[in-house]
């Protein structure tokens, strides 16, 4: 029997762009071959990673990765001109976050921001300036909605915030069909784009809910018994540690934006973790357990590296030290092809790294 694994991705910007060189490793690898994947989950930049895998993965596509690594192809600055507008753009927000350069908040809904972003980006590719346009170049979603309400794995879950109810919400390809939507909702910065409407309900991105959505993967209600994990796989963005304490306004805000990246995360493995540690002590009854198709802990990664080990324990799959010191909260902005490539290579390193050690310590067991 193939373990099964749910691959968890957490939201960050064109820091996803890690996210897409961590599946192209993992499917070059042959990872179907090893383990089921039996869901995938993500919020805003993992919410599109999650969403182009499950999407090529229903289709049956072989290679899976293709259709992910072209979309960030085609998301990358090309002409001279979308460069210059990617580096002026995110120079500009780097000397408004030193304070250099004076900030004017203007809502994304309103028409004065849609005029000027429609003047700033007059010449350029459509495709690069119009996210829902880029991805219905990439998604059928008019295909997806004549397949229903996809029970099979993999499942997908997509992390929103609603507005107006202040729930956290999940978008589920068990429940409903995937919408354009969802996507869009669960990427919806609220400084950058307007609030997505659906129905009678407006959502923002799921950075305030799940980020990425972790405890509802073990959850039978939502995802059906069979599709319990036995293993949660975090591709992980934002880092845990920092060297140094932030003083300077940029350096505030790059920190508050990577803790706040990653409250939700922690807390829904620390859930785990203590579900798993009754699981361990035998407080559940053997028919609850099969109720809720658990048997054994699931097998997560450990949020906090100094906390003591357990036998549950996995690594993260996420981005080199190097790499993570050199990003900020202006770069997961950043479409520049230097940037894009620098993380799609670090995906694939540690992806690989990941994979083997999963692979050996599967066989020795």
């Amino acid at each position: 029997m193939k373990t099964k694994i749910s691959i968890a991705c957490q939201g960050g910007g064109s820091h996803a762009a890690f996210t897409a060189g961590v599946f192209q490793v993992l499917f070059e690898n042959d990872i179907q071959d090893k383990f089921e994947i039996v869901s995938l989950s993500g919020t805003s930049g993992g919410a599109l990673g999650a969403s182009l895998v499950w999407y090529a993965m229903k289709k049956g596509e072989n290679p899976v990765e293709t259709r992910l690594m072209d979309f960030w192809r085609e998301n990358t600055a090309q002409t001279y001109q979308e460069k210059l507008f990617n580096d002026f753009s995110i120079k500009a927000l780097e000397l408004t976050s030193r304070g250099l350069l004076p900030q004017f908040n203007v809502s994304p809904a309103s028409p004065v921001a849609q005029w000027w972003t429609a003047f700033a980006t007059l010449g350029l590719r459509p495709n690069f300036t119009n996210f829902r346009e880029l991805l219905e170049a990439h998604i059928d979603f008019e295909e997806i909605a004549t397949w229903g309400v996809q029970t099979e794995p993999p499942i997908l879950l997509l992390g929103a915030s609603n507005i107006l109810t202040g729930k956290l919400w999940l978008f589920n390809s068990s429940r409903e069909p995937i919408q354009i939507e969802h996507i869009l909702a669960s990427c919806a910065i609220p400084n950058l784009f307007p609030a997505v409407e659906i129905g009678k309900d407006a959502y923002w991105d799921g950075i305030f809910s799940d980020n990425p959505p972790i405890m509802k993967l073990i959850d039978p209600k939502v995802m059906g018994i069979a599709n319990i994990p036995q293993e949660i796989w975090v591709i992980k963005l934002n880092p845990t540690r920092r060297d140094s304490i932030p003083v300077e306004p940029n350096d505030i805000l790059d920190r508050r934006n990577e803790l706040e990246g990653n409250i939700s995360l922690f807390q829904g493995l620390q859930a785990i973790e203590k579900t798993n540690d009754l699981l361990l002590r035998g407080a559940f009854k053997e028919d609850y357990l099969e109720e809720l198709g658990i048997r054994e802990p699931i097998k997560i990664p450990r949020s906090f590296i100094e906390k003591p080990d357990k036998p549950y324990y996995i690594p993260f799959i996420e981005m080199s030290s190097d790499i993570q010191k050199s990003l900020n909260y202006e770069s997961k902005l950043d479409r520049s092809p230097g940037r894009i490539q620098q993380l799609i290579a670090d995906g694939r390193k540690q992806g690989k790294a990941f994979l083997d050690a999963r692979l050996q310590a599967i066989s020795a067991t």
